[in-house]
């Protein structure tokens, strides 16, 4: 099917969506008869990228270019330059907004779209089309859009996508805060999008059989009143079994959401907390507001009164952490019993303030995506290579619900220690040991190595350990006791959890495991 004007991007897998090529498509008026969205993943090979482009014969390709697939979009790009180097290519996105001449992929392209382009795109696109002239200014760049005037993107949700992709949705755009690493500290303010519309947008989406919502906002506890109404919308129509997911400032739960939060199912909400850092001192150094005392008894609340699921964002490698400052308040959240731990490591977002740090702080990076942190004047880069592997087995095994048990334990079988963090970091080093590779473990070898660990280094009573994996990889699934876990006389299996009913039928496998605690 030939289109004049494609909208391209590669997404990390294909169960994401992109939601910003759907904006584009839904505010190019006219153009959207000569106009299609090509999705790919960051996983295909460019070459075949590029013949699904050309085989279209478009005139403009636009590209979605983000930290996770510049260099393949990059690879693509060069492709369908040499191919047909009269091709017009413009990108945008957040990875080419900012230090956009620096960027080889920038000049690659013919043009490049800074900031958000939900206008801008159609009125380059428009001219270019209309008249074949090309601007003389290869950088592109105009005022925000009015959000009251944009056109919807939701109708282009597809059946397939409603289906089998997360469908991402928004409320309002920018951020208050200035947090330094967040490119959202470049935002002035916070617009929001006509509430009334949005929900009705909403209820299409019900109507269709989207069942998961995930919010993008940045701040979506900001406005108390429209984040009242939202969540009220949706606990009206809880009986159809839905799951929400929102990303929330940690200081700030008022009683108007307290109240309507305690309402909701069991699981049915998920709460992305970003905490970040636990230290004061690297708070203020970053231009990060928090009190940590309203932190905690947030967290008490949604622990005792709620059945919310919560994950709390930490980063290392932010400037004057240290890695004793760091395991302290990585203890200190696991205290407060979040379902899940997010480790990440520090990126240099391009424009974003944090580069002030670099001479004062000793702050390298690495020059290709992610951008991630190698060492700092306070973290070597042994160090940082360890918490990277911290960081895998930390979600392999606590955040994944796959351990319930074997983590009850292991926190409580160091007696000499009353440290997670440290009792962890010789756990992930063990596990680096046996399982050399960069990416995912086989379940069957992580538990087989969780035994050997818990057994032979900790030394700890062998049957406790037996009782703890074999609950974990039996209890709520169908499956054979592992040879290495049977005995002369071996324990029961589990009689596991009656059917599920409800909510949990509905809700994303991970968040089902931990619901099962």
């Amino acid at each position: 099917m030939s289109s004049e004007l494609l909208l391209v991007t590669l997404n990390a897998r294909y169960q994401h969506s992109s939601f910003g090529l759907r904006y584009l498509y839904a505010n190019l008026k006219e153009l959207q008869a000569r106009s299609r969205i090509l999705e790919f993943t960051i996983s295909q090979g460019a070459k075949d990228i590029a013949e699904k482009i050309l085989v279209c014969n478009p005139r403009v390709v636009g590209f979605g270019v983000y930290i996770w697939n510049t260099v393949q979009t990059q690879e693509v790009v060069s492709v369908l330059k040499k191919l047909r180097p009269n091709l017009l290519i413009v990108l945008g996105g957040p990875e080419v907004s900012y230090e956009t001449e620096t960027q080889a992929i920038c000049q690659l392209a013919d043009y490049t779209i800074q900031g958000e382009s939900d206008v801008l795109f159609y009125e380059f696109s428009k001219k270019y089309l209309e008249t074949g002239l090309r601007p003389e200014k290869k950088w592109i760049s105009g005022e925000l859009p009015d959000l009251q005037s944009l056109s919807s993107p939701y109708s282009y949700y597809s059946d397939d996508d409603v289906q089998n992709r997360v469908i991402y949705v928004e409320a309002s755009r920018g951020c208050p805060y200035k947090c330094e690493y967040c490119l959202s500290s470049l935002d002035k303010s916070v617009r929001n999008f006509p509430l009334e519309p949005f929900l009705a947008d909403m209820q299409k989406l019900i109507d269709r059989g989207v069942r998961q919502f995930k919010f993008v906002d940045r701040t979506f506890n900001l406005s108390i009143p429209i984040s009242t109404r939202i969540l009220s919308f949706f606990l009206d129509r809880m009986d159809l079994g839905l799951f929400i997911h929102f990303e929330l400032v940690p200081d700030r739960l008022p009683k108007e959401l307290r109240d309507l939060i305690v309402q909701f199912p069991k699981g049915s909400l998920q709460f992305e907390i970003g905490i970040q850092t636990w230290s004061p001192e690297v708070s203020k150094l970053i231009s990060r507001r928090q009190d940590y005392a309203k932190i905690r008894e947030n967290f008490k609340f949604l622990n005792e009164s709620t059945g919310v699921h919560t994950h709390a964002d930490l980063i290392f490698g932010l400037p004057g952490e240290t890695l004793e400052s760091f395991a302290i308040g990585f203890d200190a959240l696991n205290e407060l019993r979040p379902d899940e731990v997010q480790l990440g490591i520090l990126k240099r977002l391009k424009g974003t303030p944090i580069m002030r740090h670099d001479q004062e702080w000793g702050m390298i990076y690495q020059e290709q995506p992610p951008f991630q942190i190698l060492q700092t004047k306070l973290i070597d880069f042994n160090t940082l290579q360890k918490i990277v592997r911290f960081s895998k087995h930390w979600d392999l095994v606590a955040n994944s619900g796959n351990f319930v048990k074997t983590m009850q334990l292991l926190r409580t079988s160091d007696a000499s220690s009353t440290s997670l963090f440290w009792t962890f970091l010789e756990l992930s080093e063990f596990l680096s040991l046996r399982h050399t590779q960069s990416h995912g473990i086989a379940l069957i070898g992580l538990v087989e190595s969780m035994w050997i660990y818990l057994t032979l280094e900790k030394q700890l009573d062998s049957e406790w350990a037996r009782a703890a994996l074999i609950e974990d990889y039996t209890g709520s699934v169908k499956r054979d006791i592992p040879w290495f876990l049977r005995s002369a006389e071996p324990l029961a299996r589990p009689s596991g959890k009656s059917p599920e009913t409800g909510i949990e039928k509905r809700l994303p496998e991970r968040q089902r495991r931990h619901l099962s605690q």
